[in-house]
């Protein structure tokens, strides 16, 4: 199946707090909502369906794996944007002061696979990743 033909993704999380990921992802990610109810919201997230749904308590901090001298949380979500996308989302974030997990950077430099990535947290604790390729032909090279 090549990238064009790719139908959308659904992927469901949990969270603490809907109003705060509901902010979260709208105003600061630029997601739509869709269907909802008070114990979830579905968003459209960059073309693909995913859906917050609220759990009581606080959620499990994932483990790390070393990839290229950062420790990467072994659970996570995001997207992968076009360079431009990606590059004004970083700036989008880090003007609203987000905490970064691993700061927007430039990994396997010169490499199979070079690529943009940021990893930050959502109000509840979700690990996201958000990284562009200036060669998509690279996303699934071994």
């Amino acid at each position: 199946m090549s990238a064009t033909s790719i139908p959308p993704f659904h992927l469901a999380f949990a969270v603490t707090d809907l109003p705060a990921t509901e902010a979260f992802f709208v105003d600061l990610l630029g997601c739509t909502t869709g269907r909802r109810s008070e114990r979830w919201i579905d968003f459209d997230f960059f073309g693909h369906q995913i859906t917050a749904h609220l759990v009581a308590g606080d959620l499990p901090s994932a483990e790390t794996n070393p990839v290229d001298g950062e420790k990467v949380p072994s659970r996570h979500f995001g997207a992968i944007l076009e360079w431009d996308v990606w590059q004004a989302l970083s700036a989008r974030l880090q003007a609203a002061k987000i905490t970064f997990l691993i700061e927007p950077q430039i990994r396997f430099e010169g490499e199979v696979g070079e690529q943009a990535t940021m990893f930050f947290r959502d109000p509840s604790g979700n690990a996201l990743e958000f990284k562009a390729f200036k060669d998509k032909s690279m996303i699934f090279a071994k």
